[in-house]
């Protein structure tokens, strides 16, 4: 009997100290708000965990209780002893000299609106910024509205990579204006000297009836190729362990070395890669050395954590260096976007870009990966940086970004870009913006302020509204004769830093929509495909079939990327058209 009791006591003390407990809840701020990436340390074990996008944790341990301290700049730490029986509700308070430090930027903007709420998604261990969709806008109440302008297309390649996998798109991932910016649309060289043109089209709206669209469409200079100042480039590489898989940091390496071969020798390349620790991995070295550079690439592996914040500065330190007065001074970040050592929330590593680009460098990232692909970090580095963002799905991707349109890419033309409609009352009853959507706590800052974009080279940026017209004024063509809307550009020239204003009035040129531009159609196709996968109030009476029918009609059968796009329609009604999506209001 005694022996019996010895064998169960030793089998209790067994399976208690194998026994997997688990500690859950939420944290939000005082607005109750969800807060993500929250850093949260474990006490017993002295590890560190992180709150996902809905401001959610969950962290095992080995009792049933034990105490978390929880740190998120801005924010005052606080220190809890839990149980893991009760789902912890954590309020942050806010620091009172944050408050003011730094207001969220918008993308687009019209004073005094209500916005509806949006999705809670679940993706693996990705992030994206909650999005909420621009609404109807009465045009007597607002008759202004402005929205930032600028070159992003991670969006598209990045819903790409999850139809063709199969999988539903997170709707947060899906950014309008970034889709219809990878195709380039309508563009047309602007006359000589001019930085910028503008066209507008007025036609049906395709997916209802009573309403009309109205495209701007904005033309950038391309730069004289024999005249391309010279680039002063560092390369920022993520070597961390995350990065070991083949669509990471190999892919990675092959995108450099097809950006390699077409440098000159007046070009500079230095290589900042960090994996465990930062480093300097190749100091400056002209673009005539192409093998050295293409070996030092070569030589990096995958190991280590992430020191993304000390990476950053020292590439930023690097570019400042060997600073060209005149030339396309850039820092190229390629990474999965998982920092997880030193300052690694979007708020740490906004602060530090907005205070890293006052010495004149750019910022170009470039995301791959999968599972724990972090698009909020890369999206909002590359505005604050005043830069670019590009996911990369595979090597044609790179070709595309680095090789095809390296122009667009890397050499700016104009900062501080946006764009200021004001629609006529007596033509235009109401709008909405499709696309340019702002995070939700940009939105709920009433202070927030419109932040401009950054435009490369040769680029095309096409914006859709959908109007009412007043019922005076139906046709919207010719025989109306007052413009239907008033366009003001505003942007800053990179090397005077002077800004400058370009005035459009926009013609009542309404045609039926099969007259229209063929590229404004597929445009149209590109923005309902948008509004599909994001699951859109706006578009809920539309079907796939239609979707494509306009996309098949408009495209360009000579065009690699507008054949492309008919397959992801057809993909994308295979995967959306199996399953029912609750959308959460």
């Amino acid at each position: 009997m005694k022996k019996l009791f010895i064998h169960i006591s030793l089998l209790f003390f067994v399976q208690s100290a194998t026994a997997q407990y688990y500690l859950r809840g939420e944290i939000k701020d005082e607005k109750n708000q969800p807060l993500q990436n929250v850093k949260i340390l474990l006490n017993s074990d002295k590890n560190v965990y992180f709150s996902g996008t809905t401001g959610g944790f969950g962290i095992s341990c080995r009792g049933t209780k034990d105490s978390i301290t929880i740190m998120l700049e801005g924010f005052e730490t606080k220190s809890l002893n839990i149980k893991t029986e009760v789902f912890q509700q954590i309020v942050l308070k806010a620091l009172s000299t944050n408050i003011s430090k730094s207001r969220p930027k918008l993308v687009s903007i019209t004073k005094d609106q209500n916005f509806s709420s949006s999705y809670s998604w679940y993706v693996s261990d990705e992030s994206y910024f909650s999005l909420v969709e621009n609404e109807i806008v009465n045009v007597n109440k607002f008759p202004n509205t402005g929205f930032s302008l600028n070159i992003n297309k991670a969006s598209y390649s990045n819903i790409r990579r999850f139809l063709n996998s199969k999988s539903m798109v997170p709707p947060d991932a899906v950014r309008i204006e970034e889709l219809l910016n990878y195709f380039n649309l309508h563009y047309r060289e602007p006359e000589k000297e001019n930085i910028f043109s503008i066209e507008s089209q007025v036609t049906d709206c395709p997916w209802n009836v009573e309403s009309k669209l109205l495209f701007l469409n904005v033309n950038a200079r391309k730069l004289d190729m024999e005249h391309v100042p010279p680039s002063n480039l560092v390369f920022l590489i993520d070597a961390s362990g995350s990065m070991e898989m083949p669509n990471r940091l190999p892919l990675v390496k092959a995108a450099f070395q097809m950006l390699i071969k077409n440098l000159r020798a007046i070009d500079t390349v230095s290589i900042v890669a960090y994996g465990g620790t930062a480093s300097v991995w190749l100091q400056p070295t002209s673009g005539a050395e192409k093998q050295k550079i293409i070996e030092s690439i070569e030589e990096l592996t995958a190991n280590g954590d992430t020191p993304g914040e000390s990476a950053i500065r020292i590439a930023y330190k690097i570019a400042e260096s060997s600073f060209i007065k005149g030339g396309n001074n850039r820092v190229i970040l390629a990474t999965d976007g998982d920092f997880n050592v030193g300052e690694v929330s979007e708020k740490e590593l906004e602060d530090l870009i907005t205070k890293e680009k006052k010495s004149g460098v750019y910022l170009t990232c470039l995301g791959v990966g999968m599972g724990n692909f972090k698009d909020s970090k890369l999206e909002i580095l590359a505005k604050r940086g005043n830069g670019n963002y590009a996911y990369l799905d595979d090597i044609n991707e790179a070709e595309k970004v680095l090789v095809k349109e390296v122009t667009q890419t890397f050499f700016s033309v104009a900062d501080d870009v946006f764009l200021n409609v004001r629609f006529n009352p007596s033509i235009i009853k109401d709008y909405r913006l499709i696309g340019f959507d702002n995070k939700r706590d940009a939105i709920a800052d009433s202070s927030g302020e419109l932040e401009g974009g950054d435009i490369g080279s040769g680029n095309s940026v096409l914006a859709i509204f959908e109007v009412t017209p007043s019922a005076s004024n139906m046709a919207l063509d010719s025989s109306t004769l007052i413009s239907p809307a008033q366009v003001s550009l505003k942007y800053t020239l990179p090397t005077t830093k002077v800004q400058s204003i370009l005035n459009y009035n926009c013609p009542p040129n309404y045609l039926s929509f099969n007259k229209i531009d063929k590229e404004f159609q597929f445009g149209a196709a590109v923005g309902m495909f948008g509004m599909k996968v994001r699951q859109s109030k706006y578009l809920p009476n539309t079907d796939w079939i239609e979707i494509e029918n306009i996309a098949n009609n408009a495209h360009n059968p000579a065009n690699y990327l507008q054949k492309q796009f008919l397959q992801l329609i057809v993909n994308a009604k295979k995967i959306y058209g199996k399953k029912k999506v609750k959308i959460l209001n």
